[in-house]
């Protein structure tokens, strides 16, 4: 790999702590990734791109800077690409799936917080990612309590705009949306310094549709019994997904789904004959949280889909690319982005049907719903979501954890259980 030291330094980063994270991601990595076998040969592009994962797509988010261009950085799916890369602008997430960056969140918020909060704010303040370190601008919403004072703290050190989502569904939250979307823009065209139009912004819709047509193909050929690709595997490539240039994303999947897609033909899986099937519904899993899908998944089952952010939600429900207007575009992105059911929304009866939806679609034998440590929006949905999935044939376990691995061997005893119950 290419010795980044000099780019790092220069963003201001705690290089022997930066030292210490990526001495152990190759190990946890190949851990995980590397000991699969029969993998999709498509997979080298996002072992590569991981393998330098501070330093491949920072060295271009840094070149892009120098020729003007401004970088967003975003926590959560409802921030819509769409207006940043209209201005031209650049979009990377920037939530935190690592429990290495917990103890620099804890310095400043209780410990009681979940982990991908406290994770985020750590990469941040401990100075020990790249991304954190580039963006020009943070851009935070306000799905949970925990991360809107979270946002306050961020803001003590870098630049943070908040969007306001509504909390219902209602029409009048629909036209709300919309037009913090357009306040949105008018903060992004005073950054990028570019102008946002109908024209360049319905490009910017058709980009960012085809890298969720991309997505949607992979997991489509997830619903396979065949299972031509690990959920481990598919969780990389979406978690990359965040990261990653959209046109390149939506190139580097449909390579990726044409072999799975020939694999189904020719009956070749990535998992063995019989293995379980499962879908995992809750909490996003956050690059490089991948300890639930490793124990699902070396517990003799394949987990078949996710209905999380870092899942269906990110890509399901493309916006309306016949709008000729600003205002027509506004609304089209708003209605779009309001179908994604977070744990924010109350009633939030959505997550539920797309859950049982998704159960039948990819034919799954069970579902493990996922809660991160102290997260209590989610937490709350748990019963009436076990109750639903239950009533309507589907074995439910729920599961709570953080990032650290001190659960793992009490996990894989009840995934192992979970898995071996639901028999023939």
């Amino acid at each position: 790999m290419t010795d980044r030291t000099e780019m790092w330094t220069e963003l201001g980063m705690d290089l022997e702590a930066h030292d210490n994270l990526c001495s152990v991601l190759p190990t946890a990595f190949g851990d995980v990734f590397l000991s699969q076998e029969n993998r999709p040969a498509g997979m080298a592009y996002w072992d590569m791109v991981t393998a330098d994962i501070h330093g491949i797509r920072p060295a271009e988010l840094v070149e892009a800077q120098k020729k003007g261009r401004k970088v967003f950085g975003t926590f959560c799916v409802y921030v819509p690409d769409e207006v940043v890369v209209a201005c031209d602008g650049i979009v990377t997430g920037l939530c935190g799936g690592s429990q290495f960056w917990v103890p620099d969140g804890e310095q400043v918020l209780p410990s009681d917080v979940c982990p991908l909060i406290k994770a985020s704010v750590g990469a941040r303040l401990g100075r020990t990612c790249p991304f954190f370190r580039i963006a020009d601008v943070f851009v935070g919403e306000t799905t949970c309590d925990g991360k809107k004072k979270a946002y306050e703290i961020l803001a003590n050190d870098a630049p943070m705009y908040i969007m306001d989502v509504p909390q219902m569904k209602r029409e009048k939250d629909i036209v709300k949306w919309a037009g913090e979307i357009e306040e949105f823009a008018a903060m992004v065209e005073e950054v990028t310094g570019n102008e946002l139009t109908p024209e360049n912004l319905g490009c910017a819709i058709k980009v960012i549709n085809d890298k969720r047509r991309a997505l949607a193909r992979v997991y489509e050929a997830r619903k396979s019994t065949v299972a031509p690709i690990s959920g481990t595997d598919a969780l990389l490539m979406m978690q990359i997904a965040f990261f990653d240039d959209p046109v390149r994303c939506a190139e580097m999947c449909n390579k990726l789904a044409d072999e799975l897609e020939q694999r189904i033909a020719e009956g070749v899986s990535a998992m063995p004959a019989g293995s379980k099937r499962i879908l995992i519904t809750g909490t996003p899993l956050a690059v490089p949280n991948w300890k639930l899908h490793h124990i699902i998944e070396t517990c003799g089952a394949v987990v078949a889909c996710e209905e999380m952010c870092t899942g269906t939600r990110y890509f399901e429900n493309l916006v309306d690319e016949g709008q000729t207007t600003l205002e027509g575009q506004f609304r089209a992105l708003s209605e779009r982005y309001m179908k994604n059911n977070c744990a924010c929304f109350t009633p939030n009866t959505g997550r539920i049907d797309d859950v049982i939806r998704l159960a039948r679609e990819y034919r799954v034998d069970g579902i493990i719903n996922t809660n991160l440590t102290f997260c209590t929006t989610y937490k709350l949905e748990g019963p009436a979501l076990e109750r639903a999935v239950e009533e309507a044939g589907f074995p439910v376990l729920n599961i709570e954890t953080d990032y650290s691995d001190g659960d793992s061997e009490q996990l894989r005893t009840r995934i192992g259980a979970f898995v071996e119950m639901l028999g023939d």
